[in-house]
């Protein structure tokens, strides 16, 4: 079996019916399914969702990202095998235990293939928020050159790298450009503080100002629930990001959920806790890859200046990596993966055709061609 049989590099062109356009981002394509489609899902699956809720197929690809960057290796190999299996297995795993912790629901409802989630239609909270436990990348950089205000919050003296904050610190950004917000920029991942937030609740699409605090405290719960599960597999939850969202359940009531991913290699840096008692960081999370490729290219620079996005862009395009860098992400996911969900993660010999057979068999949304 060739790795390249195994990775999922393009998940944008399924056969699924749908009227809108395939929405592609760096690893997830979304398919909005049609209003018939979605209708007849909800009644037969019996999702806790309004009966006229717009439903999506979501498909994670294998792709990796890093410094907003798509990179691909030698031998045609376009993604790292088993990473969109493993994140979705993570993602999942953290949305149930926030379930039964009594927490909130997620964009989730059903779950066709490791690498396809059917989710419902959010009205997103245009925030991204960073939850961290510890003072490291980009915070510990800002921090070494005198920054001592983070998203309206004093940080102390003194404080050493990789040192852990006397309490969870929240960072919040702008989830896309928002226009009009006195004070914040109109540009993508802005950090605001909360004064701006609640000075202008209604522009982060927040129906109450008094849903802010318990946005926070999903945040905090959430960020506690997964970091005392990670203790007890050896594990330090450093930071992780995030996002929220409003629905409608069946009974017609609105209420805030988790949304994207949360608290996996992609969106967090997950320490070696028994490494770390020893002076030492081993990431099990992207940080491993991100760090290869700063000492991979000999201008780091390019990567880490968003003045340079252009050459950034070209040099990932046109440098493909040794296949044992990818090989090996590959290995640091699907480890952290099997540790988490206390199961191996099943890479698929062809996952196109797989997706394809189940949602046409059991879920009736391919049409015969």
């Amino acid at each position: 079996m060739r790795f390249t049989d195994q990775v999922l590099a393009v998940n944008n062109d399924l056969p699924i019916r749908t009227e809108q356009p395939v929405h592609n981002g760096k690893v997830r394509s979304v398919y909005w399914l049609t209003p018939s489609d979605s209708k007849r899902l909800i009644k037969e699956k019996n999702y806790d969702v309004a009966s006229d809720a717009p439903l999506a197929i979501m498909v994670i690809s294998d792709r990796i990202s890093a410094f907003d960057c798509i990179w691909h290796a030698e031998d045609g190999l376009q993604g790292v095998p088993g990473k969109g299996a493993a994140l979705n297995a993570i993602s999942s795993h953290w949305f149930n235990l926030f379930k039964e912790k009594g927490l909130a629901d997620s964009h989730i409802l059903d779950i066709p293939h490791p690498l396809v989630w059917i989710v419902q239609k959010a009205k997103p909270i245009m925030i991204e928020a960073i939850a961290r436990q510890y003072i490291t990348g980009s915070m510990w950089r800002a921090y070494s050159k005198g920054e001592r205000d983070f998203c309206g919050i004093k940080i102390k003296e003194d404080l050493q790298k990789n040192q852990k904050l006397d309490s969870l610190l929240i960072t919040p950004s702008t989830k896309g450009i928002l226009k009009g917000i006195p004070d914040v920029p109109a540009s993508d991942d802005v950090n605001i503080t909360r004064k701006n937030i609640e000075d202008n609740f209604a522009a982060f699409n927040f129906s109450k100002i008094e849903h802010i605090a318990y946005y926070e405290k999903l945040l905090n719960d959430g960020f506690n629930v997964i970091s005392t599960a990670l203790a007890e597999i050896k594990q330090i939850f450093v930071d992780t990001k995030f996002e929220f969202g409003y629905v409608t359940d069946k009974a017609g009531n609105e209420k805030i959920i988790y949304m994207d991913e949360v608290g996996t290699p992609d969106s967090s840096r997950i320490w070696d806790q028994d490494a770390f008692g020893k002076g030492n960081i081993v990431e099990n999370s992207k940080e491993d890859f991100r760090q290869f490729l700063l000492n991979h290219f000999s201008d780091a620079d390019v990567l880490l200046n968003k003045e340079r996005m252009v050459e950034r862009l070209a040099l990932a395009k046109n440098n493909a990596l040794p296949v044992s860098a990818l090989l090996k992400i590959s290995e640091t996911y699907c480890l952290i993966a099997e540790k988490i969900i206390g199961k191996k993660i099943i890479i698929s010999k062809n996952p196109k055709a797989e997706i394809i057979a189940i949602l046409k068999e059991k879920y009736q949304l391919i049409d015969d061609v």
